[in-house]
């Protein structure tokens, strides 16, 4: 079993109630346990700035599936929720993306772990500090939380109290 880091966000509908709902089909998965939920975030929305603010979170799940498979898994659950890739950075009903798995460095065809972009988005950052403040960005060898201090203060990110998505599973 590998550990995973999967980034969730959402910023059309009811954005929270769509976190949580996928957070609890993501721990219905026979393949996925998960583990760890953090704190969901409201964010703005980065390249294409004018859409609705997202909601951001993070989980950390278990999987016995190996990395594209996971993303397969991801993708499918987008899919039932809804979601239609269009506008890269536009709107989107939900965004589940794998930020790490392991401590593994993997690249393929559509996909990159860890995330190419996660050392530089504070509205993953500061979640995934919330379950792994010393955990280290397998490419860079810098803790996370280093990697949040250093743009966090560029990025707006706000903890939103009174939603839980642990409380979706199980």
């Amino acid at each position: 079993m590998a550990l995973s880091y999967i980034g969730m966000g959402a910023n059309l509908d009811d954005r929270a109630d769509a976190l949580r709902r996928a957070a609890a089909t993501l721990d219905e998965h026979d393949s996925l346990d998960v583990k760890a939920a953090s704190p969901v975030y409201e964010t703005a929305p980065i390249g294409v700035t004018a859409q609705p603010m997202f909601l951001n979170a993070v989980l950390a799940a278990e999987t016995d599936l190996d990395p594209l498979a996971l993303l397969e898994c991801l993708l499918a659950v987008e899919r039932r929720f809804g979601r239609v890739r269009g506008q890269r950075w536009g709107p989107r009903l939900l965004d589940l993306d794998i930020l790490l798995y392991g401590n593994e460095v993997f690249q393929s065809r559509g996909l990159e772990i860890p995330h190419p972009r996660l050392h530089e988005r504070a509205f993953v950052l500061v979640p995934l500090c919330e379950l792994t403040p010393r955990g280290r960005h397998p490419l860079f060898n810098r803790t996370f939380s280093e990697l949040a201090e250093s743009i966090v203060p560029t990025q707006e990110v706000r903890k939103l109290d009174g939603v839980s998505l642990l409380s979706a599973c199980r």
